[in-house]
């Protein structure tokens, strides 16, 4: 595939986490979260955006967000879940996202914040309408995603290199 052809990268935060007394990576979703994630993937299905690959941080939250997330999507992506994408920071994500094979044309990554909301903002050189403003006034709550569009390798994905052209959030 030609580094050239449009792509998309989809973000999408972990949904609403409770909090026992287990270690924050442990944390399970709150009963609001295993509402919330189902109607996110609901909105990304009918957006009618649907990843190639989705790259899911290791997290017990973040991977019980993408096993009800991914049963509202008309097909499952290929799923990978990384560790590196538990507590990552800007630079790590991009790192992640570089990583991606070229073959791969819509990508998707369930993560956490502060990271999540960064990347978006980071990579957004441009947006569509309002969306830049809504995503930061509300500060990228869990299960919200942001969807951004770019043209060339996964390589050159850096700030500025794509276009923020939708976000979402449930609570709006």
């Amino acid at each position: 595939m030609s580094v050239d052809v449009p792509r998309r990268i989809v973000l999408l935060r972990h949904a609403k986490a409770d909090w026992p007394q287990v270690s924050d990576h442990d944390r399970p979703l709150a009963e609001r979260g295993r509402k919330d994630a189902p109607v996110a993937g609901r909105w990304l299905a009918g957006a009618g955006f649907t990843p190639e690959l989705t790259l899911c941080s290791t997290a017990t939250r973040a991977r019980e967000t993408w096993k009800l997330f991914a049963g509202e999507l008309p097909k499952r992506p290929r799923t990978v879940y990384d560790e590196r994408l538990y507590d990552a920071s800007l630079g790590e994500l991009i790192a992640v996202i570089n990583g991606t094979d070229d073959e791969v044309r819509d990508l998707m990554l369930v993560g956490h914040n502060p990271g999540v909301h960064a990347l978006a903002e980071a990579l957004a050189g441009e947006a569509d309408g309002d969306t830049r403003a809504r995503m930061n006034r509300g500060g990228f709550p869990t299960s919200s995603l942001a969807v951004l569009s770019l043209t060339g390798g996964w390589k050159s994905v850096e700030h500025g290199t794509a276009r923020l052209v939708a976000y979402w959030t449930p609570h709006e």
